[in-house]
């Protein structure tokens, strides 16, 4: 039985964890933290574990937590990377949901997340946890970065393309929209029911977070740096992204659904529909599956549409892939599951 750990328990992203390592077959839920709940029962807070979770929030400590296999990180920004080096030295293995180790060059996560980073030296060693185009090295990890939910639908969408030469790497366009459970669980005026329903709008378009780590993912494809155009949207529902990716074609004897379909036939969570679709957000809810569709206009435009939810394959889904891959598990356990419907 795989001991594992949850630093920052009271979220969305912690409650998504929660639910999921709750339902797989070969994980025990040793401890779950969070310094304003501690002494709290979990099940208190979210009611829809009650009698499947006996745990009480507990402080964040090395002793408390390093007696774990593994331990997720679903914290803000910047907590994590204080605490992971003790963990990794006292043999614990890392998995973090936040953005600490996901971009290699600590100044631009200074520049994008405004504070030095902790544990500069962690940086080369941290897999990037995309297990579609990293599975050998998560295997072998002490540390995974969990990848962004936007980073995770756009580069989906667009490595096949990047990898085939077939796109044009100087023009790319991500129009990504998301639910609100993306930006956390946390009381603010712009994320009240009120405010964000019968509404919808752009932010972040003078560049956003997640633009450089999306951009370090297509130039290890392109095999060079790529012109992106990352524009995120917040839209009036719970979870989900939508992902509505644009890039010139710069080979007429490519196919790009046929490349999408050979990259992606034997990944368990990519799932590339047949020409002429258009996926929804609802097709994903609850699930850790990115479904895609490939399309293509006039001029020589091909139009990528990806979905996912953002709390699991976005997030905590996603977390749990990793989890399987470096600890030998089967892959898919935990995680096979059907989509919410309606």
């Amino acid at each position: 039985m795989l001991h594992v750990g949850i630093v920052g328990g009271t979220g969305y992203t912690g409650s998504e964890l929660l639910r999921l390592l709750l339902g797989h077959p070969g994980v025990a839920v040793s401890a779950v933290t969070s310094r304003a709940e501690r002494g709290m029962a979990v099940c208190d807070l979210f009611p829809s574990l009650r009698g499947r979770l006996s745990l009480s929030f507990v402080e964040p400590t090395l002793e408390g937590l390093a007696g774990c296999d593994l331990v997720f990180f679903a914290t803000p920004n910047g907590t994590a990377m204080k605490m992971v080096p003790d963990l990794l030295a006292a043999g614990t293995r890392v998995i973090d949901l936040a953005a600490d180790f996901r971009l290699k060059d600590p100044a631009s996560w200074e520049r994008w997340y405004g504070q030095p980073h902790a544990c500069p030296e962690l940086l080369d060693e941290a897999v990037y946890g995309l297990p579609e185009f990293n599975r050998d090295r998560i295997r072998a990890a002490r540390l995974v970065a969990n990848p962004g939910c936007y980073p995770t639908a756009v580069t989906l969408g667009l490595v096949p393309l990047l990898e085939a030469g077939v796109i044009d790497p100087d023009w790319i366009v991500a129009d990504v929209k998301s639910g609100v459970s993306g930006a956390g669980r946390k009381a603010e005026l712009g994320l009240l029911m009120a405010e964000v329903g019968e509404s919808f709008k752009a932010y972040g378009t003078g560049g956003h977070r997640h633009a450089p780590e999306i951009m370090q993912n297509l130039a290890l494809f392109a095999d060079r740096s790529v012109n992106l155009t990352f524009v995120p949207h917040l839209v009036p529902m719970v979870r989900g992204i939508q992902a509505t990716l644009y890039a010139r074609l710069t080979r007429a004897d490519r196919q790009p659904h046929a490349l999408f379909a050979s990259r992606y036939a034997q990944e368990p969570f990519v799932d590339v529909m047949p020409r002429g679709s258009h996926p929804e957000t609802r097709s994903v809810r609850g699930v850790n599956l990115c479904r895609i569709a490939v399309n293509e206009q006039p001029g020589g435009v091909v139009i990528v549409q990806s979905v996912i939810d953002n709390l699991v394959k976005g997030a905590a889904g996603q977390a749990l892939q990793n989890m399987n891959l470096m600890f030998g598990l089967d892959e898919t356990a935990g995680l096979i599951s059907l989509p919410l419907s309606p």
